[in-house]
């Protein structure tokens, strides 16, 4: 018998919101980590992004503070969720003020990148919930505007991204200022060492929920290219124009090649935004925004940058460069493929990003294979011996003067502008085989992980 949320001890409350915002039946990791939470356990789940982890912890806790309310104290949150990035802590922040429906809970939000006074201000009112980032909560507990000795649950979101950017010392200084009788929930990516070794020292005997980490892409298309680092500008626009997409993620290593990137694309009339940690904390949150509502047709993101971005039915994200880790190609792809949706991941390989594209087929423990580019004259590239999307070097090729700007309206400044402005025409320097078309792309080879 499949589980429903009607059977999961939700009050009726939140059974009506669940509904009103679509959800139909819990996700795996919701099935199994809300009971768990509601015995008031310590939790230990590995669940990828887009598998519905945050409202597995936030719906119970949502209805535990709905069955106990209390009277607000200034500055003391009665559940902590800590977020290793601004534009995660702000999703997390987002997903309870849409799911707690009619209910009277308060949400305070606390990040660095801009100004504390209106957090402290917030915070001193009281609130239900506070979601912060490590650094952020250690300033305004060293202010006194933080206090979490009455704090009864501890939520570490995507604890293995906190651990690979260095907050350990800040997570352990933040232990001990919490009651030792908290409970305690960590969700994680996987079940790394590191992981394993973090549940020791900071959750007591918990329970455990693994949702299967080849999951998320078992509903995203997966094509892989085999594309020379000189060329990867020119066939990323030529992905966007052949198959007229209008909301395109596309990932980079670095953020020197996201800046890039978005400026090539720009150049070749494009309307795109870059976000990593180097731009300002309005700057990625106007781009984000803007890219949710379909404003923005093309964001290029860092892994850390585009941690938090939740998009209903996102169609397709490109990997311009492979990422270091192969537990973040998941997290990249997991963007698609969400709710049920098929989507489609395109990823551009070279030749020196092989051991990389090896390391993603032992982690997803399956077999993948990269082709050649349609119509793409390889012979006009070369590789270049820089790192990341340092600048190309090819050699000379008559213009594609056909698909010189991009034929969707989205995805343009202005045709007009393209038209008159040759000094801006876009790098469409490579010949076409004859006969090429997005339907001959289409047809080529692609994988999907079963």
């Amino acid at each position: 018998m499949s589980v429903r949320f009607d059977n999961l001890g939700l009050s009726e409350n939140l059974q009506k919101t669940v509904t009103k915002n679509g959800y139909s039946d819990p996700t795996p990791v919701q099935a199994q980590a809300i009971p768990i939470i509601q015995q008031g356990k310590d939790l230990l789940a590995a669940a990828q992004t887009g598998t519905g982890k945050t409202a597995a912890f936030v719906l119970p806790l949502l209805n535990e503070i709905e069955k106990d309310p209390t009277d607000y104290q200034p500055c003391s949150p009665r559940v902590l969720i800590l977020t290793p990035t601004r534009e995660l802590a702000a999703q997390v922040a987002e997903n309870i003020e849409m799911l707690k429906g009619n209910l009277p809970v308060r949400v305070a939000l606390a990040y660095g990148g801009v100004g504390i006074n209106p957090q402290k201000k917030a915070l001193a009112k009281g609130t239900d919930f506070l979601v912060a980032t490590p650094g952020r909560l250690l300033d305004l507990i060293g202010q006194r505007m933080a206090k979490l000795s009455s704090t009864h649950t501890l939520v570490l979101d995507e604890a293995d991204r906190m651990l690979d950017m260095g907050f350990l010392p800040d997570l352990k200084r933040i232990m001990k200022f919490l009651p030792e009788d908290r409970q305690t929930l960590l969700f994680s990516a996987t079940f790394s060492p590191e992981i394993k070794k973090l549940s020791l020292q900071f959750l007591n005997n918990p329970e455990s929920v693994e949702v299967s980490r080849n999951k998320t892409a078992d509903l995203v298309r997966q094509t892989f290219y085999k594309v020379p680092k000189t060329a990867k500008a020119d066939v990323i626009r030529d992905l966007i124009i052949d198959n007229q997409w209008n909301q395109t993620l596309i990932f980079t290593r670095t953020k020197y090649g996201a800046d890039k990137l978005c400026k090539q694309l720009l150049r070749d009339g494009f309307k795109a935004k870059a976000i990593h940690g180097d731009k300002s904390q309005n700057h990625r949150s106007t781009a984000l925004e803007e890219f949710k509502k379909g404003e923005l047709p093309i964001l290029v993101a860092t892994d850390v940058a585009a941690r938090g971005l939740d998009i209903e039915k996102l169609p397709q994200v490109v990997n311009y460069e492979l990422p270091e880790q192969a537990e973040d190609y998941v997290h990249r792809i997991g963007r698609v493929g969400r709710a049920g949706l098929e989507g489609e991941a395109y990823s551009l390989v070279g030749s020196e990003e092989l051991p990389r594209f090896k390391a993603i087929e032992k982690f997803l423990k399956t077999s993948l294979k990269a082709t050649e580019f349609p119509g793409l004259n390889y012979e006009n590239y070369k590789e270049s011996s820089g790192s990341g999307s340092e600048g190309a070097s090819r050699k000379k090729s008559s213009p594609r003067t056909s698909k010189s700007a991009p034929r969707n309206a989205k995805n343009r400044d202005s045709a007009s502008k393209m038209d008159k402005s040759k000094n801006k025409s876009p790098r469409g320097s490579r010949r076409r085989a004859s006969g090429k078309t997005s339907e001959t792309r289409k047809q080529n080879e692609t994988t999907r992980i079963k």
